[in-house]
């Protein structure tokens, strides 16, 4: 059983006042694109996020194929770590792909690849330059928890720290442009970003 975790918790201050997450790309809530895509791969999904977003993420999901699980984080600004963290305790599936919630060109068929990769190690993570993707990896759920964990109480706060408590398999950025274009791992951050984005939908 495959999960997928969506991390919707940061504060979005590049964006202005209105939450980027539900915000419409073209149409669509951004949450929405990233759940449609993800969950052609997966057979569970969860959101993290704070307790003052569910009402409007639920709207921009209802009627998904996945009635979506929430996942709230009980310290919303510990940041990213953290709300992977809580995603993946609330996830059913030995293995979960994570994405971030501004990343709405994430590809299935990479993600799917990812899974793949990641069996039998407990974590696949591109890094298609200098910069692991963490935000578009997947994780074996129980393990890459406990590193979020170990790192918090250990004062950490970069999302690479717990992946080198694991045992993970690099994706390199041959390998990912053998499988997917570098659009996957495009973030929407400003208004200027969404409007150039809702064009190529």
């Amino acid at each position: 059983m495959r999960a997928g975790v969506i991390v919707a918790g940061g504060r979005s201050t590049r964006f202005g006042d209105s939450d980027k997450a539900v915000a419409e790309l073209s149409g669509t809530p951004m949450i929405r694109r990233v759940a449609d895509r993800l969950g052609q791969v997966v057979d569970e999904l969860v959101v993290n996020c704070r307790d003052d977003q569910v009402d409007a993420i639920d709207a921009a999901l209802s009627g998904h194929a996945f009635d979506p699980a929430f996942a709230l984080d009980e310290d919303p600004d510990q940041g990213p770590m953290a709300g992977i963290a809580t995603g993946l305790g609330a996830v059913e599936g030995e293995y979960a792909a994570v994405v971030a919630c501004d990343m709405p060109f994430v590809d299935p068929a990479f993600i799917s690849y990812l899974f793949e990769r990641a069996a039998s190690h407990e974590a696949a993570v591109p890094r298609p330059d200098e910069w692991f993707q963490t935000t578009q990896a997947v994780y074996h759920a129980d393990a890459m928890r406990a590193a979020c964990r170990r790192a918090l109480e250990r004062g950490e706060h970069k999302v690479v720290e717990p992946i080198f408590d694991l045992d993970y398999v690099v994706v390199e950025r041959e390998d990912v442009l053998e499988h997917t274009s570098l659009e996957t791992f495009e973030n929407l951050n400003t208004r200027e970003e969404f409007e150039a984005a809702a064009e190529r939908f």
